[in-house]
């Protein structure tokens, strides 16, 4: 007898399309993708972009004393941003809201870390959201689960209540988002996130936004064995962060061939995959990062992460200017050329 999946989760009752058809508030497992996952795989490609106050500091990885005074772009070109991404061919932008240093690029009221507290004020969550609506492209957010500044975190349960409060802003105040990346589940046990009740308040704010957790996907004999990469996956294996509606495994590309059947509590559930990879050497500026990879690297690329119903997102970080770099400007688009992507 087929088992079903609810999604009442935390008091919250969320149309959700995870996995396949929903009937009378029930998720119920499929082997082809759902109207959700249709559209990010319509999507096929789009752009990530590391800003935040990491690109002052020539770090990957700050630890969330330093101070927002720090954070001092010289303006925030949105408008460029996705202009090069639409030029570049690409359906969307992801921007990190929230890094794991807990800055937030947008005023947020449950915390004082955040853009308000800068030089620069310009709520860059905000600005994005309109140039992507001024250049026809989609907008979605990566959130940081790991939070290395916010006084919370240490107390799980008054931490997931400060998530869902920001993540209630950062779905009710910008318009449409197409996607919720999810990040450093790693630092904490996977139950500790209530992954459940995050998946159900998106779903509840809006419903076509994909949700996924990096490193999505365990090990037969052990559901919670981290980095498990796309190329060690197999049909079947368990889905560590569950509801999902997408696997990552950051920076790597899928296996050839790549399944995209997973499991959960005795049930199959279609996840695709989707790629995240640098164009430079860093994920976000830094001043002595002086990589680009080469037009033939990029193609490759993509027709590997973009085969198999599968999307890429490549990474083209601001500068401290809060501008793209020439140089990435004139790869994305010669990489366009090069696709047939115009």
């Amino acid at each position: 007898m087929k088992r079903e999946v609810l999604v009442a989760i935390n008091g919250l009752l969320a149309m959700t399309a995870f996995g396949g058809e929903i009937q009378d508030g029930v998720i119920r497992p499929s082997n082809k993708p759902n109207a959700v996952q249709q559209q990010m795989i319509a999507r096929q490609y789009g752009m990530f972009i590391h800003f935040g106050i990491n690109t002052f500091h020539n770090q990957e990885w700050t630890d969330g004393t330093q101070p927002p005074t720090s954070y001092n772009p010289k303006t925030v070109d949105t408008d460029q941003w996705a202009q090069t991404a639409r030029d570049a061919g690409m359906k969307y932008v992801i921007l990190t809201a929230k890094h794991h240093d807990g800055f937030c690029l947008w005023d947020s009221q449950h915390t004082d870390y955040d853009v308000a507290n800068s030089p620069n004020k310009t709520d860059v969550v905000a600005a994005l959201a309109a140039s992507c609506k001024k250049y026809g492209i989609q907008m979605g957010l990566y959130y940081s689960l790991w939070d290395r500044h916010e006084p919370t975190y240490k107390d799980d349960k008054k931490y997931v209540a400060y998530m869902l409060k920001q993540l209630t802003e950062l779905l009710t105040d910008y318009g449409p988002v197409c996607e919720l990346w999810l990040d450093g589940g790693w630092d904490k046990r996977r139950e500790n996130w209530d992954i459940p009740g995050v998946y159900a308040l998106v779903k509840k704010l809006q419903p076509e936004c994909a949700v996924g957790v990096n490193w999505t996907i365990g090990l037969p004999d052990n559901p919670d064995a981290k980095n498990v990469k796309p190329d060690q996956q197999k049909e079947g294996f368990p889905i560590r962060y569950f509801p999902s509606d997408f696997r990552l495994g950051d920076p790597y590309l899928p296996g050839d061939p790549d399944p995209k059947l997973f499991s959960h509590d005795g049930q199959l559930f279609y996840l695709p995959f989707e790629a995240t990879v640098c164009l430079n050497g860093k994920w976000f500026f830094n001043t002595r990062d002086s990589q680009l990879k080469t037009l033939g690297e990029l193609e490759s690329l993509f027709k590997r992460a973009t085969a198999q119903d599968n999307i890429l997102i490549l990474n083209s970080p601001p500068n401290r200017d809060g501008v793209m770099t020439e140089g990435n400007v004139k790869q994305l688009k010669a990489l366009a050329e090069r696709l047939g992507l115009h």
